[in-house]
């Protein structure tokens, strides 16, 4: 059989897809719902996305033109309805919708203001790490705001006393979804507060569709959650779903069964930690026994202790040596003082008033001032003169 006269090209597969898909009226103009992922908008303008649902996905792009008449930008997580046509690009051998309206449905409104709420309460900083409490790190009492029936809760119990088999779990039964749910959930958390039920709180409730899990993006809920002085874990809906309780809480759990783990420390495995520690202790005093064992030892071998005395004798030669060499110093110097005092004595003595008198001077004084010049006595003063061996009174004639 001659296969290359019959087989075609990729390329007129795809050519041959194409024509078929552009003959079909039904998917030259469909109406789709879905959710936006893996949005891009092109420096082009033009935007490409993939509307997905629960089971499939598809890609799509809308081109600048139509991307122009928007009233919206499109995000990721959106849901929304668009209108196109589908049809194939040949080079990749896919099909994707060519999309030219879009419009938000509900859901997407919901989204809206869940971004509008998650961007005011973080600028208020309801986010803030510094505003976050310690978890309790050996919790009594597990206060569990949720559906009083239902998988959660059950869930909760059987982790928490599968860890603990002594914690205690109060139930505060709250609707986790519909008209009235968020402030019943906001004041479920105020009475646990008032009354101080707990040493933690779980707020909780399984997976659902953002309406379902729209109570616990409500800002009733995060204001009670935020002034709330227990310390609350959020654990609402599946691992990929985030509401505003997780980001206003001091802790986020991705799940119920989560929660529990994060809440109620296993005692388990606590105990084997003790025990591990008190091994480690054992070991390390032992260890430091024996150390100090050959500290101590080698105190008692060296020389200050089999010889106390040697340190004390040789101290008192060296106060010996030191008393010597303060007597020798102080003899030179008193020495040298001696020499100076003697040459002081025969300097001062040389300028002595009374080595002139002893060589046939007087001094002649008045009024117990030494006259100096003739010029200050006159005609009947009485003076004195004194000479090396007395005194005589004057009078000037």
């Amino acid at each position: 059989m001659n296969y290359e006269s019959m087989a075609i090209s990729v390329s007129q597969l795809n050519s041959y897809i194409k024509d078929k898909i552009a003959d079909d009226e039904y998917l030259n103009n469909v109406l789709v719902k879905g959710e936006i992922s893996n949005f891009k908008n092109h420096y082009t303008g033009h935007m490409y996305f993939t509307l997905k649902d629960e089971n499939s996905l598809i890609k799509c792009i809308m081109f600048k033109s139509y991307a122009q008449r928007l009233d919206f930008m499109p995000k990721d997580g959106m849901k929304v309805f668009v209108v196109g046509g589908v049809s194939v690009f040949e080079r990749d051998g896919v099909y994707q919708i060519y999309v030219k309206a879009m419009q938000e449905d509900g859901v997407g409104i919901l989204y809206k203001k869940y971004e509008e709420l998650k961007q005011r309460l973080e600028q208020e900083g309801y986010f803030d790490e510094a505003h976050k409490q310690k978890i309790p790190l050996m919790p009594k009492t597990i206060g569990v705001l949720t559906s009083q029936t239902g998988s959660v809760i059950r869930d909760i119990i059987n982790v928490s006393t599968r860890r603990n088999p002594n914690v205690n779990i109060r139930l505060f039964p709250v609707p986790v979804q519909g008209e009235g749910a968020a402030e019943k959930i906001a004041d479920g958390i105020k009475f646990m507060n008032d009354n101080k039920l707990a040493d933690v709180l779980i707020l909780a409730r399984g997976g659902g569709s953002l309406e379902d899990l729209w109570p616990f993006n409500d800002e009733i809920v995060a204001h009670a959650i935020y002034n709330s002085e227990i310390p609350i874990i959020s654990a609402v809906g599946h691992e990929t779903d985030f509401s505003i309780s997780d980001f206003v809480a001091d802790l986020r759990a991705p799940t119920p069964s989560a929660a529990a783990e994060l809440a109620v420390p296993d005692v388990y495995e606590l105990k084997q930690k003790i025990n591990t520690y008190q091994n480690r202790l054992r070991l390390s005093l032992i260890k430091k026994v024996e150390i100090m064992k050959l500290r101590y030892e080698k105190c008692m071998s060296s020389r200050v202790f089999k010889e106390p005395l040697r340190k004390i004798n040789d101290n008192y030669l060296k106060i010996d040596s030191y008393v010597k060499r303060l007597e020798n110093i102080i003899r030179v110097k008193q020495k040298e003082e001696r020499t100076k005092y003697v040459e002081l004595v025969v300097k001062l003595d040389a300028l002595s008033p009374l080595k002139t008198l002893s060589r046939g001077f007087s001094i002649t004084e008045k009024d117990n001032k030494i006259i100096k010049s003739a010029k200050d006595l006159k005609t009947g003063d009485k003076i004195d003169l004194r000479f090396v061996d007395g005194e005589r009174q004057a009078e000037i004639l």
